[in-house]
């Protein structure tokens, strides 16, 4: 009897000790979770102080945008794209500009000369996510004025081996009356007189342009559209560009030649002038050229802008149609217009072709396949005042701004000058000297000259082989 009471007591000390030890663990357990949780909240909010403070960060450029270009088809992830920034949770560049990037510009100084060109944000959702992270200038749109769908998806892809991008988007646009409606929620409710009289963009060394497209069904030759986005805009930008230049909507760039333009030019520039009368801006009309005008062209609008007085500024370029023969990725097949690096040179021969032609009160603002510092260097030493950047946006993510404009101002550091420098001289050297009406007149002649003697010579090439046939 005395030997199973011990038992018994044996078996009931066993819980109690199986119990202790297990409480002890618990302590063990959860403070490794609570360690784990602290952990990994210390984490987390470093990663989005360093997404949210820090465009410079290699995050952006090496972890969040391939994460998102790879893991979404390219319209997908662009649109992704504009609504972080719309919401405000964008990441914001909070370091001033070198005072090297100073630029003057139609007699405003910018902070810098770094510009985000037309087609990231198409309908102006996301203005203020895009100045946050540093741009000296935002172009949205290109707006219509009736609402469009643009072309069949799909419609942009990438070629990351050319670090290039083909788009045949064809203005997609929620047009005229939404994009406006946008621009008046952003003014203040109770505007100062500093605000009355300020920039567009709302924020000081900084400027807001409206591109304006062309509905697809309006008549190919037809300036209306136009004059009715300077119209309806003219109030709420500080530039105002006609894009005369998509290769995905029919005829638009027809529309490039000489009397069409001279007609549309002189349009937009009586609409202006009209809307801005009675009010106290006076917005600035740019025009956007393509990349693919051979000399008589680039000459033709020259004369179209120096025939029609109040023309501010022009864009080269837009998108090309051509497709130079290094290009490696599968997608160089695709129909649209090609951006990314197999533009610079394109495009910057166009701008040196067109600094020569324009005289030196008509600024040239140069786009087209800038990826660095070096390549907006390389456009203002050929005569832009100011650079504007897409596809490398695109590829690199909210810090290639931040990151172009840091390469720049080592590269002027090292040459001992500033960007306007570089650009004064520049324009100093190749702008063309004004000429009388006599002697445009003079090159016009010539230049009908030249392409009756072109026309001689392939008729009489055609000539020759059809004898050889006989």
């Amino acid at each position: 009897m005395a030997s199973l009471r011990l038992a018994t007591r044996r078996i009931r000390i066993a819980p109690r000790a199986s119990r202790t030890f297990a409480s002890a663990a618990e302590p063990v357990s959860s403070n490794f979770r609570t360690a784990a949780y602290v952990t990994l909240f210390a984490l987390s909010t470093g990663v989005g102080a360093v997404y949210y403070f820090d465009s410079r960060a290699a995050i952006h450029r090496y972890l969040i945008s391939p994460a998102i270009r790879y893991g979404l088809d390219p319209e997908t992830s662009h649109k992704l794209a504009v609504r972080v920034l719309e919401t405000g949770l964008g990441p914001r560049d909070m370091f001033p500009d070198d005072e090297r990037l100073e630029t003057d510009l139609w007699g405003q100084t910018l902070s810098n000369p770094i510009g985000l060109a037309a087609g990231f944000d198409k309908n102006g959702e996301a203005i203020d996510g895009l100045f946050n992270l540093g741009f000296g200038w935002v172009e949205i749109g290109s707006v219509t004025p009736n609402p469009q769908p643009g072309n069949p998806r799909p419609r942009v892809f990438h070629l990351p081996e050319d670090s290039a991008l083909i788009n045949r988007y064809g203005f997609p646009s929620q047009g005229h009356a939404s994009v406006l409606s946008r621009l008046r929620a952003r003014l203040p409710m109770f505007p100062s007189v500093a605000d009355e009289g300020g920039p567009a963009s709302l924020r000081d060394g900084r400027l807001l342009a409206v591109n304006l497209g062309k509905n697809k069904e309006s008549p190919q030759n037809s300036p209306d559209d136009f004059i009715a986005g300077v119209r309806a805009f003219a109030a709420y930008a500080d530039v105002l560009v006609v894009n005369v230049s998509s290769p995905n909507t029919p005829g638009l760039r027809g529309l490039q030649q000489r009397d069409l333009l001279e007609s549309l030019l002189r349009g937009v520039v009586q609409a202006r002038d009209e809307v801005a009368a009675p009010s106290s801006r006076r917005p600035k009309l740019v025009l956007k050229i393509a990349p693919d005008l051979d000399p008589h062209g680039q000459d033709d609008i020259a004369d179209a802008i120096g025939s029609v007085q109040g023309i501010d500024g022009v864009i080269v370029s837009n998108t090309t149609i051509q497709r130079p023969a290094n290009l490696r990725s599968l997608n160089r097949v695709e129909a649209g217009g090609l951006s990314g690096a197999p533009l610079k040179p394109l495009a910057l021969d166009a701008v040196r072709a067109l600094r020569r032609c324009l005289s030196a009160e008509v600024p040239i603002i140069g786009c087209g396949g800038i990826a660095s510092g070096a390549d907006a260097l390389a456009f203002a030493r050929a005569g832009a005042s100011c650079v504007q950047v897409y596809t490398a946006f695109g590829y690199d993510g909210a810090g290639a701004c931040r990151r172009i404009k840091d390469e720049l101002a080592e590269e002027l550091a090292r040459a001992g000058t500033t960007w306007s420098a570089v650009v004064e001289q520049a324009v100093r050297e190749n702008a063309a000297v004004p000429q009388s009406s006599d002697s445009t007149g003079v090159r016009k002649l010539v230049r009908q000259a030249e392409e009756l003697q072109g026309l001689l010579n392939e008729l009489a090439e055609r000539l020759s082989r059809e004898a050889v046939s006989v």
